[in-house]
């Protein structure tokens, strides 16, 4: 008898990860994970995405991209647990990890009522730091009531061709928790690839355009509205989880008001 006690755990797609120890060097491949691990245990981190931005100051050696880490980068860093997320890396990379005997966590984050447990599973069961105050912060301004008026927005997230994020996704329940109604609203594609005249169609009566993952700016993506009221957003704000979650939304209502209340004065 080895006297080992391992720990079993179900990551948020239901596959077991064994634990004997608490992890103590993780790699990131996702970029709002990175930052929530930074922030919470930046001992820990040992690895991150070249996408994995936040922290500014993040200083960790970097794995590539996240449709495609480096595997043999990732080994030499010798992590007790990679994370991953089921949108943003690929099954095969998953895979790829296990085979190699190195245990990967994946997230499922589709709502913001999704992404606040999954973090808080993370964190507390895996990790074991306990809940951070960003995460309490960030739980407590989401659990407000709806603030703004329920008018029909269309998020943009890249464009030619025009892409748009669709209900069932994380960024279309934080639009909704606002108050507004995002269109398109039926379940079809997460996230609607539309060509112009199906974008014209929809009708908005806001546009929120994020500067990340297609980076609309002032002169790169309002002049595609003409006459509809269009805010230019945060894209850390409308679609990473983690310690922006405590503030980024009263930063989108007072944009959001502000674009709306410009329109009407």
């Amino acid at each position: 008898m080895s006297g080992r006690t391992v720990t079993t755990l179900r990551d948020d797609l239901g596959c077991p990860l064994d634990l004997e120890n608490v992890p103590c060097r993780i790699v990131s491949l996702v970029p709002s994970l990175t930052e929530a691990l930074a922030v919470t245990v930046p001992d820990r981190l040992v690895g991150a995405t070249d996408w994995c931005t936040h922290p500014a100051d993040l200083d960790v050696p970097r794995v590539r991209g996240t449709k495609n880490p480096d595997h043999a980068t990732i080994g030499r860093l010798r992590p007790d647990l990679v994370v991953a997320n089921q949108e943003e890396n690929r099954r095969i990379d998953v895979d790829r990890l296990r085979d190699a005997g190195i245990p990967v966590w994946v997230t499922q984050v589709e709502s913001v009522d999704q992404a606040l447990a999954s973090l808080r599973r993370l964190l507390i069961e895996v990790i074991a730091a306990g809940e951070p105050g960003w995460l309490l912060a960030a739980s407590s301004a989401w659990a407000r009531p709806p603030e703004l008026p329920a008018v029909r927005v269309v998020v943009p997230i890249w464009r030619d061709p025009w892409m748009v994020v669709g209900t069932r996704t994380f960024s279309g329940d934080v639009v909704a928790r606002l108050g507004l109604t995002p269109v398109p609203a039926d379940d079809g594609p997460r996230y609607p690839r539309l060509d112009r005249s199906e974008l014209d169609a929809l009708a908005p009566d806001l546009v929120l355009l994020p500067d990340e993952p297609y980076p609309f700016a002032a002169d790169d993506g309002p002049e595609a509205f003409p006459g509809c009221p269009v805010a230019l957003v945060s894209g850390r704000d409308l679609t990473w989880y983690g310690p922006s979650m405590a503030t980024s939304r009263a930063d989108l209502i007072v944009r959001i008001n502000t674009t709306l209340e410009s329109c009407t004065s």
